[in-house]
């Protein structure tokens, strides 16, 4: 009997990862985020944006934030 695969979701945007894709980055600290794609990737590590002001994320907060 196969096991399903673990499903995981995107630390910046929220959204599932398919099985076999994605990225898992671990900090120094020891902590884990895992991207779905190198454009998440570099937008909360290089760029530090904030996935509630962008409209392509699911964290995105219509109305603005303040």
């Amino acid at each position: 009997m196969r096991e399903m695969p673990e499903r995981r979701i995107c630390s910046f945007t929220h959204e599932e990862i398919e099985p076999g894709t994605g990225m898992m980055y671990i900090k120094r600290d020891g902590s884990v985020f895992w991207f779905k794609d190198s454009k998440a990737r570099k937008n909360m590590l290089k760029l530090k944006r904030n996935p509630r002001r962008l409209k392509w994320t699911r964290r995105y907060e219509k109305g603005g934030i303040k």
